[in-house]
């Protein structure tokens, strides 16, 4: 029997009063209120933890990376409490053969059990020979362990989308994970790579609940993708204020202003970069004087420069064009006034004719 979460911090000599803050911390990494700390508190201690077969494709690893250097909660109580890491070549300490039978001794121990994350993606072309893992294409382990499992985490932007893999005109003909696997829940985790934070709470909910968490209409978790960068942005003042910066490193750039001029795709990018941010909270690319480049939306590789300006947002600065709105609410009433007066003339002329 797979020992909880709540066994496996026992034996590591973690106090009942710690495991209580920890139920708490991960509550509010969740964005839910004290009501349900107990049921995150119920759930550690009674249900065993969740059996994870980690699966790398076409990548660069940084969804991994970025998962290690979770501080709420910590990857390593991820890792070694909350599930049962089986298989992930990027952090085991097993290789070669005794590594790629953990595969099939999960699946054989915990069938129709345990969770499929999937870091990158599998090319089609070529009989998926760009993407080689134990001298089989990852297509191949990718079908087998997915036929088994309960559910899919899509890791990052390429398992997700695509990613640059799936960049035009895309030699290797790379695609998503759900462009493969059709009867499994899947649930996209874009981001390239996720935060870290989103990435550990995706999987305690799991656990917690037994059950995914609730998705949008493209399969992400609403808990965090709910909600466009551009909304809670810390730098929104500006942009209704319309002040901009116009070039890298201009005044503007210097006090802070909206970087939407330079590139910035926060209006059309949903992710929680501005509210949970990285490094343990510390920034986000747009606190660090860089625009966001949309890389937790579908295609944002093939959409032109990362510097071109948004052409299809309709709001504007209220300070800066209150002038101009002024202007064209005086002209506006001015011409609707002459169209008035013009109309009255006619009737007042009509009504003399027919006097006469």
């Amino acid at each position: 029997m797979t020992e909880t979460f709540y066994e496996v911090m026992r034996r590591q000599g973690i106090t009942r009063r710690s495991f209580l803050k920890y139920c708490s911390l991960t509550a509010a990494a969740l964005g839910l209120g004290p009501a349900f700390v107990p049921k995150i508190a119920h759930a550690m201690e009674n249900k065993p933890r969740i059996p994870v077969i980690w699966l790398h494709g076409l990548e660069c690893t940084c969804c991994t990376e970025s998962f290690i250097r979770s501080a709420h909660p910590l990857a390593k109580d991820v890792i070694l409490s909350m599930i049962s890491l089986d298989y992930d070549d990027t952090i085991m300490a097993a290789a070669g053969e005794q590594a790629e039978a953990i595969i099939d001794e999960t699946i054989a121990k915990y069938d129709g059990n345990f969770i499929l994350a999937c870091e990158g993606n599998p090319p089609l072309n070529q009989d998926g020979m760009s993407c080689i893992i134990a001298g089989k294409p990852y297509l191949e382990q990718l079908k087998h362990a997915a036929a088994h499992c309960k559910a899919i985490i899509s890791w990052g932007s390429c398992a997700s989308y695509g990613c640059v893999q799936a960049a035009k005109p895309n030699p290797t003909r790379a695609v998503p994970i759900h462009k493969v696997i059709h009867d499994k829940p899947i649930i996209k985790v874009p981001g390239c790579p996720p935060i870290a934070e989103v990435m550990t709470s995706v999987i305690t909910y799991m656990l917690t609940f037994d059950q995914i968490p609730e998705l949008d209409r493209q399969g992400r978790p609403k808990m965090f993708y709910s909600q466009r960068i551009h909304d809670k942005c810390y730098r929104r003042p500006h942009f209704d204020a319309g002040q901009f910066v116009e070039s890298w490193d201009d005044e503007g750039a210097r006090k802070g202003y909206c970087l939407y001029k330079v590139g910035c795709k926060g209006p059309t990018t949903y992710n929680a970069c501005s509210t949970t941010r990285w490094n343990e909270g510390t920034s986000f690319p747009i606190q660090a004087g860089h625009g966001c480049i949309g890389c937790s939306e579908d295609g944002f590789w093939d959409k032109g420069s990362w510097y071109a300006r948004l052409t299809d947002i309709k709001q504007f600065g209220v300070e800066s064009t209150a002038d101009v709105i002024g202007g064209t609410l005086a002209a506006t009433v001015g011409a609707a006034t002459a169209v008035h007066l013009g109309v009255s003339v006619v009737k007042r002329a009509q009504q003399k004719g027919d006097q006469e």
